[in-house]
């Protein structure tokens, strides 16, 4: 009901109408004026009729004129004909039908474009409003500025032990941003100690300090100062899981706080934070207009001079002007003016609701007429970062490591890796491969190298299976039950971290001493005590006689336990575990030609694309080179030209049979050949830019299945827009016909030109629906 009093409130003319057919048709004889207008002599409730007609022929021709000043055709002129025809005759019931039809007809695009536009909407209403502010003394923007001494560095405590320390400082900041997280708390119970104060999104500054309230939206992009919060990022890269995020991390405008407060620092303002970027994107999508929809648009015309031409016809061979009014109330261009639009609307919903934002709909036809596709390597085809594929341990791994008793009554030995034990009491224990990959993982956990990420998710992975271990009983390990990091949720003791850039990383780990890194910066203790060989070359010598030769796609890292050195971590680029499975998609879409582009070597390349299924690899590519290779296949010619193409390449500007290429990448380093594409596709995970200058298209939840998927809604829209024009322009000249064969009356014409319009629409609407 709230549905229909807000079109009504929007169309107002149709609830008007409707309410005017009772005072018509009680008024439909009374002439208090008497029959002194002679042969044309309307009634009271036909005059009635008159001023809707007026006022409804006026607004038309209003509308069609502000149409034709934005590009637009307007061709309501065959309903200002029907209705003025209608009168002219005497029909003045038909008359009133067609105003009818008229608003009824407005309110069904109202409601058809409410409906399409239903997924951008719901992402415009999500939109951030207001912020709090957080006003604890000395903290935020301002009290940044009046801290800062004349050199303009602020002014803070002297730092002890440096580097060495990182992590138990990291852990006090948490705590203290974690407190002031609980002080918000509190302020929100009491408003006497409120320490915050709430402002327009668009009054936060840089460095503000902001405290986001459970199940409120953060309002502008920012790093978490808070211990840990839990985030929704469903509006933002449709991840269906909240995700947990810890002090440091970046907090992006669009997702939803969980169930507890947090405090963050702003880094970005609202006009450039994530979420304003993605309704930009919505909004340069809603206000486009794709070729076939100008083609629909321009098809109206002939078809407004062709139902004239009826019309005129059955008058002139009748002789009875009756006939002209039946044929003109069923001269719809709805399924051309309304359909077409909807439906391309429909279907940008649609992109949308599956994490895919278009910047026009005219990117959305296109995607339907992909027919070659470049993709990236590293981050699309493969993941982000490399991944640890294996452990290459040494057989003497933690020999000095001492023994400790257990209750079990016997040490650690990897037995699941090698398959030998250590009684209990001996003088030394050996370590497993998930202990090296813990070990290393808590290390690399305050790197910056570009292969850190990799280590640290292996890690992770191997604390949790070491944890289940301990869980079930297993308490064989070569450090004390009493060390932390044993039981679950504890966390390893460590201390004294210091990276040495482009070489490794050391630490002490619950007092064993981890160095992580190249052969020869694990390896230099030994080599200063004299344990092993001065090789010349001890970097390629070395490694390859103890662990063995690596293949031409993978890199390693190298662990040392106490100074000696215990195993190699061996990384390459993996591929998406979906990514195979979406090029097979992709083909049987009917798109063959796949092709890597990469700055990779030759034989790294072949190995991707071997496992993926691409046949087609450019490597060692140059940026400028990547942008030739793909700007050659975007000029590709089709080879004969239909000659109803070419007349709408005249009419619009734009081949619709044309090949379009497209380039998918991670919309940063790609974004020259993503620009050389027909369209370039970016593929992020909402924490990069999601509004990149260069790509047409942004996958928001870095998902390649979403590649297949985007094609494939594409070709539904366009499929869905043509049932929906054709099947509606069939009905109505079928309609015009019999209308001039005297087969319709006019005022049961109106109302199955009604009828037409409402089943073309709602066919449009089925864009909409996942048919997956």
């Amino acid at each position: 009901m709230r549905r229909i009093i807000d079109l009504c409130k929007r169309v107002p003319l149709l609830p008007i109408t409707i309410i005017c057919a009772l005072p018509i048709a009680l008024l439909w004889n009374f002439r208090p004026w008497g029959h002194s207008l002679g042969s044309l002599d309307p009634s009271l409730g036909q005059y009635l009729i008159i001023a809707l007609v007026a006022y409804t022929v006026i607004d038309t021709i209003i509308g069609m004129v502000d149409d034709l000043r934005h590009g637009h055709v307007g061709v309501d002129i065959l309903a200002v004909i029907a209705i003025l025809s209608t009168v002219a005759v005497g029909e003045y019931w038909a008359a009133w039908t067609v105003v009818l039809m008229v608003w009824s007809g407005e309110a069904i695009e109202e409601y058809a474009q409410s409906k399409a536009e239903s997924n951008l909407t719901a992402l415009i209403k999500a939109a951030p409003q207001t912020a709090h502010i957080t006003t604890l003394p000395g903290v935020g923007a301002e009290s940044g500025k009046t801290q800062s001494g004349e050199d303009g560095f602020h002014k803070t405590a002297s730092a002890t032990g440096g580097t060495a320390d990182s992590a138990d400082t990291s852990d006090s900041a948490s705590a203290a941003a974690s407190n002031v997280s609980s002080d918000s708390n509190a302020s929100v119970a009491s408003s006497d100690n409120m320490h915050f104060r709430t402002v327009p999104v668009e009054e936060v500054k840089l460095d503000d300090v902001l405290t986001v309230l459970p199940g409120e939206t953060v309002p502008v992009d920012g790093v978490l100062m808070s211990g840990q919060a839990t985030l929704d990022l469903s509006n933002i890269n449709g991840e269906p899981v909240p995700r947990e995020v810890f002090a440091g991390a970046r907090v992006m405008s669009g997702a939803v706080n969980g169930s507890t407060a947090f405090t963050m620092r702003a880094t970005q303002l609202s006009h450039d934070s994530q979420y304003q970027r993605i309704l930009e994107l919505v909004s340069s999508a809603q206000n486009s207009r794709a070729t076939v929809v100008k083609t629909a648009d321009i098809l109206a015309v002939p078809f407004t001079v062709i139902s004239l031409v009826i019309a005129c016809v059955a008058w002139g061979v009748s002789g009875v002007p009756t006939r002209f009014a039946q044929v003109l109330v069923l001269a719809t261009p709805c399924p051309l003016l309304i359909a077409a639009p909807v439906a391309y609307m429909a279907g940008t919903g649609r992109l949308a609701k599956a994490g895919i934002l278009i910047k026009a709909q005219e990117v959305l036809e296109n995607l339907g007429r992909v027919s070659h596709i470049f993709f990236d390597k590293t981050g699309t085809l493969t993941v982000k970062q490399p991944q640890v594929v294996r452990v290459d341990l040494l057989p003497d791994a933690g020999a000095d490591i001492p023994v400790h008793a257990t209750a079990m009554g016997m040490v650690a030995t990897g037995a699941e890796h090698a398959g030998v034990g250590v009684e209990a009491g001996a003088a030394h224990a050996r370590i497993d491969k998930d202990h090296i990959l813990m070990l290393a993982g808590v290390v690399e956990t305050y790197s910056v190298h570009i292969l850190s990420k990799g280590i640290v998710k292996a890690g992770a992975a191997a604390l949790d299976r070491l944890h289940d271990r301990y869980d079930k009983g297993n308490r064989n390990c070569a450090q004390p039950a009493t060390d932390p990091g044993h039981r679950r949720g504890d966390y390893p003791v460590v201390k004294n971290i210091h990276e040495d850039a482009g070489k490794g990383v050391s630490g002490t780990v619950n007092g064993l001493n981890i160095s992580v890194g190249r052969f020869a910066y694990v390896t230099q203790a030994q080599v200063d005590a004299g344990l092993q060989p001065q090789s010349a070359t001890p970097l390629d010598f070395f490694p390859d006689s103890r662990f063995g030769g690596l293949a031409p796609d993978e890199m390693a890292t190298y662990v040392a336990v106490n100074g000696k050195l215990a195993a190699r971590i061996v990384m390459k680029d993996v591929p998406r575990p979906n990514a195979k499975e979406s090029l097979q998609r992709l083909r049987g879409l009917g798109v063959e030609r796949l092709t890597m582009v990469t700055g990779d070597k030759e034989p790294s390349a072949r190995i991707i694309a071997d496992e993926v299924g691409i046949t087609d690899v450019h490597a060692e590519l140059l940026p400028e080179d990547k942008v030739n290779t793909v700007r050659s296949a975007a000029q590709d010619k089709v080879a004969v030209q239909p000659w109803w193409d070419r007349i709408i390449q005249k009419l619009v500007g734009e081949s619709t049979t044309r090949p379009v290429s497209m380039m998918v990448g991670d919309g940063v380093n790609d974004a020259p050949v993503l620009a050389a594409a027909d369209i370039g596709m970016a593929m992020t995970d909402g924490t990069t830019t999601a509004a990149s200058e260069s790509a047409q298209v942004v996958i928001m939840n870095d998902d390649i299945a979403c590649v297949p998927k985007a094609i494939a809604i594409a070709r539904r829209t366009k499929r869905v827009m043509l049932q929906a024009v054709v099947a509606g322009l069939s009905l109505a000249i079928v309609g015009m016909v019999c209308a001039a064969f005297n087969l319709i009356p006019a005022v049961v014409g109106a109302f199955l030109q009604e009828a037409i319009d409402v089943v073309s629409i709602l066919w449009a609407l089925t864009a909409l629906l996942d048919r997956e």
